[in-house]
This record gives structure tokens, sequence and C-alpha cells, in this order.
């Protein structure tokens, strides 16, 4: 009788797991973005495995941030720009504001750099590419053909994942030493930890979880299973991001001249052979929409709730802050290294709404016995300095 009970909870548990399955985890691969994928590319050609234990730390630190962000969502049941509004002073809400659209437009910088690299390999030139892509995501999101759109990508997308995942194994056979501890004080060295961590936690991560979570209508019952896809997406985007170092180890001469991306495309030359550049470019630009698709649904809401204007301008919100983002993959002349570069600044950028979201998560009125407190508090606010850190000492 014991074991029939024990079998419909665990039952009732996976079926609640699926239900509330998504933002969590659409936010975690979206997280493997173009950029990131160049990051782990360039880690594994500069350092080899070198850098391999500090991708999988920081699944720690990724998971403790996103899951506030979850769990803030599913209490609550509003997004963090509305919270804002809603439980502070309009200028605060101003104030608040002014981050957050900033974190749009990085955001989008950076995944319009992702696949104007991805055009650049198959040797369409930014100019002629990101106009391009600009005008296929405008009309994307108007006409709200988000479905449609993901399920090609996501299928591209998974295919270039099991390529990297292959190619690393492969690499991996052949006799790489693998290196369980490594650091140096170079400024190489700090620039490319620095660059992997705004590769892992992106501003953008945090809107778009607390709000598809709310808007999911995801309640407190359910953050074992929100903690549970959380931990999951972590490990799986921050394993994937070792696969894809793996299998670019011995592709360049191991200095931080920064490769060109035909040369990273070889990367995968073990499993996709002469055809290794298309299917690498083709990931990067699948790779990119998809975050595109997931930044466009949740960043500009952050803006647009904290300013009271309602979700029904985001689109507006959208097109300002993309002018920037389309302009500057265009006149830049190493996309590479903007790349990099953009994921060094995320960090800084990462600091606005990541403090408001510490400050919410710890509201007892907002969160009750949900809100932020105890060894988990500590936890968040020491990554958040350690990552702060990683960032300032990279800049100077």
């Amino acid at each position: 009788m014991s074991e029939a009970i024990e079998d419909r909870r665990t039952s009732s548990r996976i079926w609640e797991l699926l239900k509330i399955w998504g933002p969590a985890w659409l936010v975690m691969i979206a997280d493997v973005d173009a950029a990131s994928v160049i990051t782990a590319a360039e880690s594994g050609a500069v350092y080899g495995t070198k850098l391999i234990w500090f991708l999988l730390v920081l699944i720690v630190p990724l998971y403790v941030i996103q899951e506030v962000a979850g769990r803030v969502g599913a209490v609550t049941n509003k997004g963090l720009g509305e919270l804002i509004r809603e439980n502070y002073s309009r200028k605060t809400a101003i104030i608040a504001s002014v981050p957050m659209a900033l974190v749009d437009v990085i955001s989008y910088i950076v995944e319009y750099t992702g696949a104007a690299i991805g055009f650049e390999i198959l040797g369409v030139p930014p100019q002629v590419s990101v106009p391009i892509i600009f005008i296929a995501h405008v009309l994307l999101v108007y006409k709200r053909k988000y479905v449609q759109a993901e399920r090609p990508l996501v299928v591209i997308s998974i295919v270039f994942s099991l390529a990297c995942v292959a190619s690393a194994f492969l690499t991996a056979r052949k006799g790489v030493e693998f290196t369980p501890f490594y650091f140096s004080s170079s400024p190489n060295f700090f620039f490319l930890l620095a660059a992997n961590v705004g590769a892992v936690i992106m501003p953008f991560m945090l809107f778009y979880q607390a709000s598809a979570t709310a808007e999911k209508g995801i309640t407190s019952k359910s953050l074992w299973a929100v903690r549970l896809e959380t931990g999951i997406g972590a490990a799986v985007s921050e394993i994937l991001m070792v696969a894809i170092a793996i299998a670019a180890i011995g592709i360049s001469a191991g200095s931080l001249q920064f490769a060109s991306p035909v040369i990273l495309s070889k990367a995968l030359s073990g499993v996709a052979g002469k055809f290794a550049p298309d299917v690498f470019a083709l990931g990067l630009i699948a790779a990119s929409f998809i975050a595109l698709i997931v930044i466009s649904l949740g960043s500009s809401w952050g803006v647009t709730e904290a300013m009271g204007w309602g979700r029904e301008n985001w689109f507006k919100v959208y097109i300002i802050e993309s002018i920037p983002a389309v302009i500057l993959p265009m006149i830049t002349l190493n996309l590479i290294n903007l790349a990099l570069s953009l994921m060094v600044l995320q960090i800084v950028v990462l600091i606005g709404p990541s403090i408001i979201l510490g400050f919410i998560s710890s509201n007892k009125k907002l969160m009750g016995k949900h809100s932020l407190s105890g060894s988990n508090k500590i936890l968040y606010w020491s990554f958040l300095v350690l990552i702060f850190a990683t960032g300032v000492i990279s800049i100077l």
C-alpha cells in the first residue's frame, strides 16, 4: 500500500515538474549564446584545459543567483520592474530603469555581434548581415512568431551542441592532458576569467526568469521544481561550455591574439570535417537568435514595468534600445575582440540588476518565509562581490 502511495507521489511530482518546466531551462539554453561559445572556444584555444575547473565552479554562483530570480517570480508573481514600481518611490523606479535599459542595450549588442560573427564565417560582412538580422528579429517580435522561430533554431542549436560534445570527446581521446587547477596573475588570464564570468551570468537572465516564472503562473508551492530546473540548466550549460573549450584545444598558437572566427570554427573539424566552418557558423547564428528571442521577451519588460508604461509599450522600447546594438557590430573591425570585451562589460552591467534583485528577495513583506536569509543570503552577496571583483581586476 505504502509503495503505491509513494509511486503516486512520485508521478505527481514528475507531472508538476513537467508543467512548470520552461523559464529556467530556456534562460540557461539562451545563456550558451554565440558570445559564450566564442569565450569558451577562446579559453580552450589559449589555455587548453587550465580553465575547465573555473567553468565548473561557475555552476554554483549561476545556480544561486538564478534561483533567487526564479524564487522572486514564483512568490510574488510579478517581474522585477513591476515590483520596484509598486514598492519603491517613482524616483527610485526611474533610477532603477536606467541600468535596466543599459542591460537591454548591452545584451542586444552581444547577440547581434554573435550572429554577425557567424555570418562572417560564411563570408557575409557585418554591414550586410546585421541589418538583415535586425529586420528579421523586428518582424519576429512584432508578429510574435516566437514558437515558429524557436523550433528550427532549437533543433540547430541541439545539433551544434551535440557536435561540440562529440568533438570534445574526440579531442580528449587524442590524449589531452587535463589540469585540475591552474591560476596565473597575468592580465590575459584575468581577462578570460572575467569574460567567462560575464558569459555565464548575464543580466538579462535575471529579468527573464523572474518575469517568465510569474507569467507562467508558477507559485511558491512549486519552488522545489523551479530549483531543480535551475540546477539542471546551470549544470548542463556549463558542461556544454567545458565541451566547447575542450573541442577548441590545439587550434591556435596558445597566445591571447584573438583568433579569427574561421580559426575557431576548426574546433568542430573532428566531427564536421570541411563543413566545420558552416556548422560552427549556423550554430552561432541559431544561438544568437534564441538569445535574442529570450531577451526581447524579458528585458524591455523591466523598463516598461518600472516606469509604469504598460507592457504594450515594450516594442517601442525594444526598437529604441536596438539602434546602438545594430550600429556597433557594423563599425567594429574585430568582432571576436568585441564579443570578449562585451563579456567583461556584462559584469559591470550586472551590478544594478543583481543589487535590485538582492534587496527585493530580502524583503520579508514581499517574500514572506521565502525571503533571502541566512546562508543563502550570505552566498548570494558573497558571489556578487567575487563576480564584481573579477570584473574590476580585469578592467584595471
